[in-house]
């Protein structure tokens, strides 16, 4: 047999084919750069665009907008039992248990074909809004707000969660941050839920697991500490020597840095801009001092260019979001992505099973109990 190649963290392995994104100078989702989707395109028609492989026409458009209202409004039951989770228990918990809890109220939960996985992605697109929207809404002791269907998601969903006419510019900076959220190729969670229906579970069960996945503080939850950071600093004249003395500590800081991309992520270029126009609109001009003194020094001195985390945990701060909704707004982006590769993977199904590397004691041979030890 020949010698098993091993690669920690499966770093640099091809461990499938996909025509949904690419990384390969800059970030495309089915061609299209990032910049010009977040420049000219609204994340309903960058979400069509993933799950159907093409931007949508002027009908394609309005018949996705009216199926996604449509499906928007979630049972009152399932609110119920949303509503009777521990106060304590995080967002990213929740969103795990009302993805699961979704499927048993999905009539095509068992059917794993091609058009009713797209059905149920786009019933998980305009459903989990709601469910991260009602909770949030119940834990401050007030009563979740309805969809409204004349609405794009963006707006519906600063709107549920405030029941407040949002800015145009918050509504924008919302739509930006979910298009550069929606899907980054074989990250962590994409893989997760492509190993999970490549069992032939179903969509469900798939991006359940993905967010289990996306719960973790080196993937989605980055950029909770990245808010850390920020507050911990304080503010702009305190930066360069809080910096100085991580760095000589060798203490990671958060947002800095991608396994992918070493010269630096366009998603938190593009994203810079966007901050420094709410930062001045919202009265975080401090803000974004300090993190520029942070990004400056970090950049310069060690490489680690910023990665998409360091912007948008900004951005959200200046939109007036608790922290702890950050990787829940990420799961509500990046749905679209992984539903794409769940429906890709079961298109051309292949179990996927990799192979171990074995380091355990050689061959040995049993001994009964009283001649042990």
């Amino acid at each position: 047999m020949s010698e098993l190649i091993y690669s920690p963290g499966l770093e640099g392995v091809v461990a499938g084919e996909t025509s949904i994104s690419t990384i390969a100078d800059g970030l495309r989702y089915r061609g299209y750069s990032i910049e010009d989707l977040a420049d000219h395109a609204t994340f309903e028609e960058t979400a069509y665009l993933l799950l159907y492989g093409e931007l949508p026409t002027a009908s394609e458009r309005d018949s996705f907008a009216r199926r996604l209202a449509d499906f928007a409004p979630v049972d009152p039951t399932l609110l119920d039992i949303i509503a009777k989770l521990p106060l304590s228990t995080p967002m990213m918990d929740v969103m795990r248990t009302g993805c699961s809890l979704l499927a048993h109220w999905d009539p095509e939960t068992a059917d794993n074909s091609h058009d009713a996985n797209l059905r149920k992605a786009e019933r998980l697109l305009a459903q989990l809004p709601v469910i991260m929207a009602a909770r949030e809404r119940l834990r401050q002791g007030e009563s979740p707000i309805h969809p409204d269907a004349t609405r794009s998601l963006a707006s519906n969903l600063l709107w549920m969660l405030r029941g407040t006419e949002p800015s145009e510019r918050s509504i924008k900076a919302m739509d930006v941050s979910l298009i550069l959220y929606a899907e980054h190729e074989f990250n962590a969670s994409t893989f997760t839920a492509r190993v999970i229906c490549s069992t032939l579970s179903d969509l469900h069960s798939s991006i359940t697991g993905a967010i289990g996945a996306l719960k973790g503080a080196l993937h989605g939850g980055a950029n909770e500490r990245v808010m850390e950071v920020l507050d911990e600093v304080g503010s702009p004249d305190k930066a360069e020597a809080w910096v100085r003395d991580a760095l000589a500590r060798k203490v990671r800081i958060m947002g800095f840095g991608h396994r992918v991309y070493k010269t630096g992520d366009p998603r938190a270029r593009y994203l810079k801009s966007l901050c420094q126009q709410l930062a001045s609109e919202t009265g975080n001009k401090p803000m974004e001092q300090m993190a520029e003194v942070i990004e400056t020094i970090v950049t310069g001195e060690k490489g680690l260019p910023p990665n998409l985390d360091w912007p948008s945990a900004r951005l959200y701060h200046y939109m007036e979001l608790p922290v702890d909704l950050y990787t829940p707004l990420f799961v509500l982006s990046r749905v679209v992505g992984w539903s794409a590769h769940v429906i890709e993977q079961l298109d051309n199904n292949r179990l996927i099973r990799p192979r171990s590397r074995y380091v355990g004691a050689e061959a040995r041979s049993w001994k009964p109990v009283a001649q042990r030890g």
